[in-house]
């Protein structure tokens, strides 16, 4: 079974990677030499490409099967004619295949990890128990679920509704977008294929934050600290294989950040087709999960504070943005209203299903609550970010397990921590903050590390600000960390990172591998496997390989390049 996974996968890599790979090489082949730049529009292509399959498939199945194999052939023949015609520079496609060839062995990590002891007959039930500390929710299931009735509906009649009463409405459909993109090509009962997708598009987190580290100019050992600590962690790790549509908004959410808060926001805000850029990638991660709205508020006011573009940027930004999300918002008002399932659970706490709209329950849970229960609420909110009650007693739970000699039930205990609670999460690198006001105070550090993790930390800090006062707070609306977006812990891990690099650079580095190392003897043992299973040697064998290679790439990488001037002079850059 190891080798048919093998192949699958490959098959996925090549079927997802092919359409954002020929579109960065469109960018570079006119000019476009940064390779951040190159990796946002890749990824916003990738993004846009999904959506439209989505409507050409919402249109009729014909018109999605036709559109996907034209796409598929057209971006295989533009990949093999711009290599061939050797239109982009070498050292343009050595650096584009970093992150890519990062992304692949990120993700071969997680895939082999994941099924190293089976579970390949029933994938959705091993990602949703595989990592976790019990069963998730079924949430993982709920794109497979309406791509497979869009697939062979399109708009005819009405969509099912799922168990547990979620309308097609209720959640953004750019997974599923990228789901029918494959559906007609490879796909088998067990839903293999659904969940190599679904991992492979969890795990272009790597592909973002690489593209910001390289605008941020990050040297080559923080860039790997980075990325690799970031791979062995709980939230890639857990959520890359549950594969709910969390990590992939949050990556179109990172590149945002990599063109807005780096230096490369500088030039950018001048440019028009930067806006068009910037404003695909944040509204294809609200089209990804509407909690990216925690991630989106940071980068604008970083963006402000940085300096306001032009009325004519934002115009255009404001367009772009429109144009993508109106075709969805318009579906979720006249065509399978109300749509707003999630918007009220989460802004007023309603779970029930009521015909109330959203400003209406929002209005009357407020109401209800009071001004001290609303301020009680919030606190809350907060109080689940740091860790709150249940987070020392699961601590309590987890050492008194160990003590007993219980480490599969302390293991569960860490992963459930691991799992809800934002700072927690953040493990040892919790030790970053301390490190970083102790030099401070002495005036030693490393400027661009520190300023990175600033701006991170930024990032995150404004994003938990809004979280904890958008979200209703009570019981059924706290601040877990699945209830967030994912680029606020992506972005802290990162500036944890930085931030120790930033001031005791020795020490760091140590300690950071330290730090995936133990996330790892976390995430390692299969708990409550079936009986008669066991490890898959070459399953093992292979995710190590992943894993190391994936270290050794990111060490070669070349030192960052990121200079601008094919914004304003695409064809002098060519020319360089």
């Amino acid at each position: 079974m190891t080798a048919e996974l093998l192949l699958r996968f490959v098959f996925h890599v090549v079927v997802t990677a092919l359409p954002a790979v020929a579109v960065s090489l469109w960018a570079a082949q006119v000019g476009i030499r940064s390779v951040p730049i190159l990796l946002a529009i890749g990824l916003a292509g990738g993004g846009v490409l999904a959506m439209l399959s989505f409507w050409a498939f919402f249109a009729a199945p014909v018109v999605g099967e036709t559109f996907v194999f034209f796409i598929l052939f057209g971006a295989l023949a533009s990949v093999v004619g711009l290599l061939w015609k050797g239109s982009v520079p070498r050292i343009t496609l050595r650096e584009l295949a970093i992150p890519l060839g990062l992304w692949i062995l990120g993700s071969a990590f997680l895939v082999f990890l994941g099924f190293a002891h089976g579970g390949t007959d029933h994938a959705l039930t091993t990602g949703a128990t595989r990592f976790s500390a019990g069963v998730l929710p079924s949430d993982n299931d709920i794109p497979h679920f309406f791509t497979e009735w869009i697939y062979a509906n399109g708009h005819q009649g009405t969509p099912p509704v799922y168990p547990d009463e979620w309308l097609l409405s209720d959640r953004p459909p750019l997974q599923i977008g990228y789901m029918l993109a494959q559906r007609p090509l490879l796909w088998n009962a067990n839903l293999i294929d659904y969940q190599l997708i679904g991992i492979l598009l969890q795990q272009l987190w790597i592909v973002a934050v690489w593209a910001l580290l390289l605008a941020f100019k990050i040297g080559r050992v923080t860039r790997v600290l980075i990325v690799g600590t970031l791979l062995c962690s709980d939230l890639a790790i857990t959520n890359g294989f549950f594969i709910w549509p969390k990590l992939l908004p949050a990556a179109m959410l990172i590149a945002a950040a990599a063109l807005v808060v780096s230096p490369l926001w500088l030039e950018l805000r001048r440019s028009l087709w930067g806006a068009a850029l910037v404003a695909t990638l944040l509204a294809l991660a609200m089209l990804g999960h509407g909690a990216s709205i925690f991630g989106a508020i940071p980068i604008a006011i970083l963006a402000a504070y940085r300096g306001l573009p032009s009325a004519r940027w934002i115009g255009v930004g404001l367009l772009v943005g429109i144009a993508c999300m109106a075709p969805w918002s318009a579906y979720q008002r006249f065509e399978d209203p109300p749509g707003n399932r999630l918007t009220k659970w989460m802004l007023a706490g309603v779970v029930e299903i009521d015909d109330r709209g959203t400003r209406e329950a929002i209005l009357d849970s407020y109401g209800e609550a009071g001004l001290g229960g609303a301020l009680h609420n919030k606190a809350e909110n907060f109080v689940t970010m740091a860790g709150s009650g249940p987070f020392v007693d699961s601590a309590d739970r987890a050492i008194d397990a160990v003590g007993e000699g219980d480490w599969g039930s302390g293991l569960r205990e860490l992963r459930t921590i691991l799992f809800f609670y934002f700072l927690p999460s953040l493990g040892l690198l919790l030790l970053a903050p301390v490190a970083m006001a102790a030099a401070w105070r002495r005036g030693r550090r490393n400027q661009p590390d520190w300023d990175f993790s600033l701006t991170c930390w930024s990032i995150a800090a404004i994003g938990c600000l809004f979280w904890g006062l958008i979200l209703f707070g009570n019981s059924q609306s706290r601040a877990v960390l699945h209830v967030g977006s994912f680029a606020l812990p992506l972005l802290a891990f990162a500036a944890c990172v930085a931030g120790l690099r930033a001031t005791f650079p020795r020490f760091a580095t140590y300690y950071c591998c330290l730090a995936a190392a133990l996330m790892l003897a976390v995430y390692v043992p299969a708990l409550g496997t079936e009986v008669g299973t066991r490890y898959s040697v070459i399953a093992l064998a292979l995710s190590a390989l992943s894993l190391l290679a994936f270290i050794l790439l990111a060490l070669r990488a070349t030192p960052p390049q990121a200079s601008l001037a094919a914004i304003r002079r695409p064809s002098s850059a060519a020319a360089q």
